[in-house]
């Protein structure tokens, strides 16, 4: 992994494949944080957006939360129950503490999650690149959160303050748009309706000459259901607080760890599947 002063470049097969930005220069109300764009297949076709027209917020693929203890690290407004979606001025920020480990092909990352001048959470984050196929690479991306208030936290998501069906914040892959809409299924069921808040082993979301194939690389992982969309915007995240609120106490910690397959070309269900089984098991 090259890098400079807020950058690193991630590797596989020998080619860059994901660019890391550890200290963005962004606005306050964009909640800034560590995030990979652009993130690329390895025959250099881009799969991430930054700051779109539509979310500006949405930073590539990352770990974002709306609702912590009541500060914002996801961008944007703040969906207030019985309110609505509100512009409040409780945004949190990410901050790169330093690499603990940094080798070609990924790195090991200490990170603040600092709020109204205190830091609320600390994580480690540890993200991988690796060869797949001659077509397809493989992202791991493990988080652990840990609460290093003396006071009970928890995350929560528009979902649990009020609004059904936007579970969404933890890992976030915000995909390119294109003119038509990527298709997205799974082992056993098709379609945004269909796979939208519901647990699977892995997710797949196809476009126009790409695949990415999403799957939770634990137990704990795979119990927290898919947030997906596909017509208003093209993103998969994986949902920390979907019925109810997530708690950690002082001192406990959070981890959840996503695996994701970056193909070239469109993956059926076969062949989506063997991929990540490969993948996983590395």
């Amino acid at each position: 992994m090259t890098s400079g002063n807020d950058t690193a470049v991630l590797r596989a097969a020998g080619r860059p494949v994901a660019r890391y930005v550890t200290r963005p220069e962004l606005p306050a109300r964009l909640s800034p944080r560590p995030h990979l764009h652009p993130v690329t297949t390895l025959a250099g076709t881009a799969v991430t957006e930054h700051g779109p027209a539509d979310h500006a917020h949405h930073l590539g693929v990352g770990v974002a939360v709306p609702d912590v203890e009541g500060f914002n690290f996801w961008g944007g407004r703040t969906y207030v129950r019985d309110q609505g979606p509100t512009e409040l001025d409780n945004h949190g920020s990410q901050r790169h503490v330093t690499f603990q480990l940094r080798d070609p092909d990924g790195f090991v990352e200490e990170l603040r999650w600092v709020a109204a001048g205190g830091e609320l959470l600390r994580e480690r984050r540890t993200v991988a690149a690796t060869e797949l196929t001659e077509r397809a690479w493989a992202l791991d991306l493990t988080f652990s959160l840990t609460n290093v208030t003396r006071s009970p936290l928890s995350i929560g998501s528009p979902a649990t303050n009020g609004r059904p069906g936007a579970a969404y914040g933890g890992f976030f892959w915000r995909a390119r748009k294109e003119a038509a809409a990527p298709e997205v299924f799974t082992a056993e069921a098709e379609g945004e309706t269909a796979v939208h808040g519901r647990r699977a082993d892995w997710l797949a979301l196809a476009g126009s000459g790409w695949t990415l194939v999403f799957a939770g690389a634990t137990e704990r992982t795979r119990r927290d259901p898919w947030f997906v969309r596909t017509e208003e915007y093209p993103g998969v995240g994986s949902c920390l607080a979907h019925d109810e609120r997530l708690p950690i106490p002082p001192g406990e910690t959070v981890v959840r760890r996503i695996v994701t397959v970056v193909a070239d070309g469109r993956l059926d269900r076969d062949a989506a599947a063997a991929l990540v089984r490969k993948a996983v098991s590395l």
